[in-house]
């Protein structure tokens, strides 16, 4: 038997997907549906949230209190420099293999690590 349910209780969930796709909720469900929250509204609320990173795979923290869900990019260091290149999104099903090129300039690479220090 499942123990009563708190609503002063805080999860915290961290999932990896790709930054502004709607992903598939049958992966998402086993994870939150338990908490009482429907995947698919989640889903599109970690599609939203992750606009700025279209493309890129990115880790996602949900913070669930009360049945509500507060969703925070967590980006690692790959994603950061790839952004920090200016490369145009790319759609995963027809590109394949990607080499990354560009020039970035020293207080990017500053500024990227910053970002993950914090």
């Amino acid at each position: 038997m499942l123990p009563k349910f708190n609503p002063n209780e805080i999860k915290v969930i961290h999932l990896r997907c790709t930054g502004g796709e709607v992903g598939t909720t049958s992966a998402l469900a086993p994870k939150i549906s338990h908490l009482g929250l429907s995947p698919k509204k989640v889903s599109d609320d970690i599609a939203k949230a992750t606009g700025d990173w279209k493309g890129l795979r990115i880790t996602v923290k949900l913070t669930i209190q009360n049945r509500q869900a507060q969703i925070e990019v967590v980006p690692s260091a790959s994603a950061l420099i790839i952004k920090a290149l200016k490369e145009p999104p790319r759609d995963r099903k027809k590109q394949r293999n990607i080499k990354h090129s560009g020039n970035i300039t020293f207080n990017e690479i500053v500024n990227t690590a910053q970002q993950i220090w914090h």
